[in-house]
């Protein structure tokens, strides 16, 4: 050993320091890898319970908030980055590695953080939870990804758009390719129309109020926060950025609720849907968690009618009880299976069957659903979505009303199904939805009607209105 070596002090090891900030949106990322949670049901209590320690503040909270969402939304665009800086397959990485990358390439491409700030903390946290010998590895790959921007990475890891446009716009925005696929199927158009959706797909969604008729009044909710009118539902307000709903008095007592722009309008159009004859009975068969059916009472008790709320799964029964507690009008929730129902055949004169799905609707709000869902999923929610409208056609009345309704634009799960269904069953007719969403653009040809986050500023629902005939 030389003399000079000799002489070096030695370094003193230093403990690695815990920023809570960081920490909580590892914590969030593992769950939703590990679990299969989602993110916005794991992380409010994580925020909850960090500012009931005193470790957080509002701007801590937000910072949290977007590098969870902000990592999960363009996962697909930084495992491509991560991928072109590493020399092993992406799938040889232990998953908590990879998010610890994940939140650095968001902060270093997603956010305006200072380079040097990026990376050093993402380092501490890898050093924190992967130890120091993995924070070496992440400090390397990410010195690597701060040498460009966001444009110059993806003009580098995308293919070309003139040789496959899906896969192309697949890691631009960050979805899987058969969801673009999809979509594209959905909107039938150009390239500027899926661009501008799967853009749409990646923005932070406004926090949607409702108030409950005869309970609140959108006048009322304005007067008390800070609030927009909502830009259809007569109902609706849209929070500012940062706002915080479970805070406002009329959310707490129920009068009023969080709840999509495009939700509201498809009970709104059902509610509104001509009649003759008798309308006192009206149906939510697939009512959980209970937004829809909160309004649609709300709206049934305006006019005498009384609303039975069916839910198959028993624990989302009890948040739909919970939905309605305080309606003025008459209702009933029950737990019950809506293709082996418990009411006889021609009983309702309004029937809403909101069916479960893929959810590709909703992926501004559950971003992980894009990663997590599967081509064949659809395979198994195709029969449970028709035996669903099957029961609801046979639950109402002849001339009574059927909205079909789903979360999701894929044509397998919306148009296909319907269409399927009326050859089958016969004795219906579809009625033109669109007039019962006044003032509503870009509607298309009708008669049924998909929302779109890029054209509505809603959740991409769709809603086909049956009239039974026979």
């Amino acid at each position: 050993m030389s003399e000079q070596a000799r002489r070096r002090p030695h370094k003193p090891y230093r403990r690695p320091q815990k920023d809570p900030v960081r920490m909580l949106a590892f914590e969030a990322l593992r769950a939703v890898d590990e679990r299969d949670a989602y993110a916005n049901l794991v992380l409010p209590p994580l925020l909850r319970k960090a500012r009931e320690k005193g470790d957080f503040d509002g701007r801590d909270a937000a910072l949290a908030t977007e590098l969870v969402y902000g990592t999960l939304r363009r996962q697909g665009t930084y495992d491509a980055i991560i991928s072109a800086c590493i020399d092993r397959p992406l799938r040889e990485v232990d998953p908590p590695v990879l998010d610890v990358l994940a939140l650095g390439a968001h902060q270093l491409l997603g956010t305006r953080i200072p380079t040097h700030a990026a990376v050093s903390a993402s380092v501490e946290l890898a050093r924190v939870v992967l130890g120091d010998g993995r924070a070496k590895f992440v400090n390397a790959v990410l010195r690597k990804i701060s040498q460009q921007d966001l444009d110059a990475w993806v003009a580098q890891v995308a293919p070309p758009y003139d040789q496959d446009p899906e896969d192309h716009l697949a890691v631009v925005h960050s979805h899987p390719r058969w969801v673009v696929s999809a979509l594209w199927d959905s909107l039938g158009g150009g390239r500027a129309g899926i661009e501008d959706l799967l853009e749409a797909d990646n923005e932070r969604p406004e926090v949607t109020l409702v108030a409950r008729p005869g309970r609140a009044t959108a006048d009322e909710l304005a007067a008390a926060t800070e609030t927009l009118p909502g830009r259809w539902s007569p109902y609706a307000l849209r929070m500012a950025e940062g706002g915080e709903p479970g805070a406002i008095e009329a959310v707490k007592e129920g009068r009023a609720g969080v709840q999509d722009e495009g939700s509201q309008l498809v009970a709104i159009a059902l509610a509104n849907a001509p009649l003759e004859g008798s309308d006192t009975r009206w149906l939510d068969g697939c009512a959980g968690p209970g937004g829809k059916a909160a309004l649609l009472a709300a709206l049934a008790s305006e006019r005498g009618a009384a609303l039975l709320a069916s839910e198959k799964q028993p624990h989302r029964a009890r948040l739909v009880e919970r939905a309605l507690a305080g309606n003025p009008g008459p209702y009933q929730v029950i737990a019950a299976d809506g293709t082996r129902p418990p009411w006889r055949p021609g009983s309702f004169d309004r029937v809403l069957m909101d069916v479960p799905c893929s959810g590709l609707g909703a992926l501004r709000r559950r971003p992980e659903a894009r990663w997590r869902r599967r081509p064949e999923d659809l395979d198994g929610f195709a029969p449970l979505q028709r035996a669903l409208l099957t029961e609801a056609l046979s639950a109402v009345r002849v001339g009574g009303v059927v909205g079909y309704a789903t979360c999701s634009p894929h044509l397998a799960e919306t148009r296909v199904v319907v269409d399927d269904v009326l050859k089958k069953v016969g004795g219906a007719e579809l009625i033109d939805a669109r007039p019962l969403l006044p003032g509503v653009p870009a509607l298309g040809d009708g008669p049924d009607v998909q929302l779109w986050p890029h054209l509505h500023g809603t959740d991409a629902m769709y809603l086909a209105l049956l009239r039974r005939t026979a």
